[in-house]
């Protein structure tokens, strides 16, 4: 208790208040909390992409034709988020017609990434190859991950 009063009046008379010290703790928290960044996500996809996606879907996204579909401008890649997160995570064994051509080849599971590698590699996709869409958040790859 004396040690409580007396560094209280030692920061009194250095004219730290309860309130500074509350507004510094609440500014070391904002920093310690990690921002969304669109680049950074795309820079991080980049390299899970090169490890794991890379092969099948190639360096330009055009995919390999009859077996594994191409990742530029498709609504798979533009359109439903869930649902893309959804192939990541549980892979993908259907035929899919593509720009009139069809493609067989299976996706594996990619369960094993973590949420910020399946964030990053598709916010990667989804603005690369010519597309342009919104970046997927780490949150939202959580959602979808624990909705089974």
């Amino acid at each position: 208790m004396r040690i409580k009063l007396f560094t209280a009046a030692l920061l009194s008379l250095i004219g730290v208040t309860s309130v500074t010290l509350a507004q510094t703790k609440k500014k070391a928290a904002a920093k310690a909390t990690p921002r969304y960044s669109l680049a950074a996500s795309i820079t991080s996809g980049l390299a899970v992409y090169k490890q794991y996606c890379l092969t099948c879907h190639q360096a330009d996204g055009g995919g390999v034709q009859n077996l594994n579909p191409p990742l530029a401008k498709t609504t798979f890649v533009l359109g439903d988020k869930t649902k893309l997160i959804n192939i990541v995570l549980k892979g993908f064994n259907e035929d899919v017609e593509i720009n009139g051509n069809y493609y067989s080849n299976a996706m594996p599971a990619h369960n094993f990434l973590t949420d910020q590698q399946v964030a990053d590699v598709l916010s990667y996709v989804r603005n690369n190859f010519g597309n342009k869409a919104s970046g997927i958040t780490v949150a939202e790859v959580k959602k979808v991950r624990e909705t089974k």
